[in-house]
């Protein structure tokens, strides 16, 4: 069904998705809910390291178990997406980890935590996480149709980051004032859940544009494969996406342990460090509001190169205000790489597929976290805080040249820099060819190449 509340001419502007009444009801719930979960991350963090005294690969084991259930049950989630009612789907997800929210708040209220404790309770939200993902980012397609989705897939990680900005600090702040006590952190999580169950209770249903239902049927797995092995394009998203997920997003343990062992501060300062990581993150979600249609796929990569360059060198920050200041411009490129990869993924699947390839998406952004979270944890512990950000980084950039480099062989790369206005612009064109294979190729397709067209990818 089509929607009638929103406008099918995009129009300019940074909240133009707002104007669809769904979107309007999920964003502002979700604001208050993922305040909250970034809340409990903060005092999850936090309290493995009181646990197991300031153990990094402890908390690298800890985050393992939470983000290890995407190899396993993320694509079950991208087919619930596709199956099922996504809007009934995510009021059951929501409320199950609502539960498993307050279930670690009374344990730490009354004493009775411990780590091992945290690691089954962090192993249980990353098993309804995994189901919940695929389902969440698909049914935004599902509130605002295709003309809108690049821009919502913005504002929705806007309001994921400006809940990282507003949760860290009050998760900090509320550490602090209850002289290490972990559990209000994740009490007011438990509650926020409801703000999201209730959205999705008082939406409009006959406004939202449902794709048909994918009846059950063996294969599928094999189906969404096959299908992604022939689009290189989202093979590079996936590569990309492994690559800065499993050695890159790893700001949780990275930031904690710089805190505490660089710069030997407690609970507060981690709270602010993580803020700062937050206000990076909210100016890069809120320039990627502009964008309208799909990202070039040398965007991705120059992107990706970007964020790396940024983690080592704040891997060699040994000041703190230094390294606060840092966390900024590294937390834009952060999200200015995932918002383009969601946006390039979704906008180049069809609607019948999109809850499945998300859900692989999901797979290899999230799913490497098993592997490189205790990596990252123990060389922290093994070579100094520091290089936990620096072999990230190093890594985000090699894997992101060598992509450029498979992506431009065969084409002229020309890198123009320019001083005003200070910019720089890299143009990828096809090799030269004979003039009468050039005339065939032009009449046969003018596309370029590698590059991507300005017609709408939803098929």
């Amino acid at each position: 069904m089509t929607s009638t509340a929103a406008d099918p001419t995009p129009r300019a502007g940074m909240f133009r998705s707002l104007r669809v009444r769904n979107f309007r009801l999920y964003v502002s719930a979700n604001l208050v809910s993922q305040t909250g979960t970034w809340m409990q991350r903060i005092g999850q963090d936090w309290l493995v390291l009181q646990l197991s005294g300031d153990s990094g690969v402890a908390l690298g084991i800890t985050t393992a178990l939470q983000f290890g259930p995407t190899l396993l049950f993320s694509f079950y989630g991208g087919v619930l997406a596709d199956r099922y009612d996504k809007r009934r789907v995510l009021m059951l997800t929501q409320a199950v980890m609502g539960v498993l929210a307050l279930g670690l708040g009374l344990m730490v209220a009354t004493d009775a935590i411990d780590l091992w404790h945290v690691y089954l309770l962090a192993l249980g939200l990353g098993i309804v996480s995994s189901l919940d993902t695929p389902v969440r980012q698909s049914f935004v397609s599902e509130m605002v149709g295709a003309d809108l989705l690049a821009n919502a897939v913005s504002l929705n990680s806007t309001v994921f980051n400006g809940a990282r900005l507003v949760g860290p600090a009050v998760a900090g702040a509320l550490i602090a004032a209850s002289g290490g006590d972990t559990a209000p952190a994740f009490l007011v999580n438990a509650a926020s859940f409801a703000t999201t169950i209730a959205a999705l209770a008082f939406m409009r249903v006959g406004e939202l544009n449902r794709s048909a239902p994918v009846a059950r049927s063996r294969g599928q797995l094999r189906e969404t494969l096959a299908y992604t092995r022939r689009h290189p394009d989202l093979i590079l998203a996936m590569v990309l996406a492994f690559t800065v997920g499993t050695f890159g997003f790893n700001s949780q343990i990275t930031i904690a342990l710089m805190a505490k062992e660089v710069f030997g501060l407690g609970a507060g300062a981690f709270g602010l460090l993580s803020t700062a990581y937050a206000v990076g993150s909210l100016s890069g979600a809120l320039l990627s509001t502009r964008r309208s249609t799909r990202p070039l796929q040398r965007f991705l990569i120059v992107s990706a190169v970007a964020f790396g360059l940024l983690l080592v060198v704040s891997g060699l920050m040994g000041d703190y205000v230094a390294f606060a200041a840092l966390l900024i411009p590294t937390g834009a490129a952060a999200l200015v790489f995932s918002v383009a990869c969601n946006s390039f993924v979704q906008l180049g699947v069809d609607p019948q597929m999109r809850g499945r390839v998300l859900a692989l998406y999901f797979m290899a952004f999230m799913g490497g976290t098993p592997v490189g979270a205790p990596l990252i944890g123990w060389v922290s512990e093994r070579f100094g805080a520091p290089w936990g950000l620096i072999g990230g980084g190093i890594v985000c950039v090699v894997v992101a040249a060598a992509a450029g480099a498979v992506l431009s062989r065969g084409r002229r790369v020309r890198l123009e820099l320019h001083v005003v206005p200070p910019s720089a612009h890299l143009h990828v064109a096809p090799a030269r060819l004979p003039d009468r294979v050039a005339g065939l190729a032009e009449a046969a397709d003018g596309a370029v190449p590698g590059e991507q067209t300005t017609r709408d990818p939803v098929r």
